[in-house]
């Protein structure tokens, strides 16, 4: 069995775009107020509570642009918040749909064919733990399942 490590938005990237800088569209980060309703935070990777200020912009977490480095929206909380520890725990930000999609990606940062699959959330774990016993597989994106939002990255320990 691998151990495995849920992964949030880096801290630095985080304070970029608290402090204005702009998304992977180079624009800047719009602000609005939570409806509630389970909007998840990529830093905290916790829910960001009805009647916060939050941002949304697009991110691409990937290190360099190249054909599989998918860009997408995010939600962050509009002032700072902790970072998610980093634990093997499933986010609160997993627990709001029945599934996501898991998807291994190479260490040259490209997706490993045959490795994306619906996962119901019980079973994020296992399957991660199954794609990173792999040494084809550097890391794996959770994802949504109805919208393909990047959600966070599992990381073998």
């Amino acid at each position: 069995m691998t151990d495995i490590r849920f992964t949030a938005m880096p801290t630095e990237t985080a304070k970029q775009y608290w402090g204005g800088a702009p998304d992977a569209y180079d624009m800047a980060p719009e602000r609005a107020i939570s409806p509630g309703g389970g909007l998840p935070c990529r830093h905290c990777l916790g829910l960001i509570e009805k009647g916060a200020p939050f941002l949304i912009l697009a991110y691409r977490p990937f290190p360099v642009l190249q054909p599989y480095a998918e860009t997408g929206p995010i939600f962050l909380h509009a002032e700072a918040c902790d970072r998610f520890g980093g634990g093997d725990t499933l986010p609160e930000i997993l627990t709001t749909s029945p599934d996501y999609i898991l998807r291994g990606y190479g260490h040259q940062d490209r997706i490993v064919y045959g490795t994306g699959a619906v996962t119901p959330m019980e079973n994020i774990s296992a399957r991660a733990d199954e794609l990173l016993a792999r040494d084809d597989i550097a890391y794996v994106h959770v994802r949504s399942a109805r919208n393909n939002c990047y959600q966070c990255r599992i990381d073998r320990v």
